[in-house]
């Protein structure tokens, strides 16, 4: 997995409209990619059955690392989204984490 070294940052979902992304996906593998998508599938299902909060962890365009813990409301294609018309590309997500 393609993660930087640094400790992921605390960040509130508000401020993630902030954040720049970039393109290219922080995962390289099929298999890494394809298990991201599961995660990220239950953490919708959580989101919507329950209000269940996850830590999804995610890097910015310049490396960074972030971890949000929030409700997921949604995982398309393409985006992570959360309350408040809040989302994350997918391809910037590394983790997801569950309680």
């Amino acid at each position: 997995m393609a993660q930087p070294a640094s400790k992921p940052i605390e960040i509130p979902k508000e401020r993630i409209k902030d954040v720049k992304f970039s393109d290219i996906d922080i995962l390289s593998s099929k298999e890494e990619q394809l298990q991201r998508k599961i995660d990220l599938k239950r953490a919708a299902t959580l989101g919507a059955q329950s209000k269940t909060n996850i830590k999804i962890y995610f890097v910015d365009a310049e490396g960074t690392r972030h971890r949000v813990v929030a409700t997921v409301w949604a995982a398309t294609e393409s985006n992570v989204s959360f309350k408040g018309e809040v989302m994350v590309p997918i391809k910037a997500v590394y983790q997801v984490g569950f309680f």
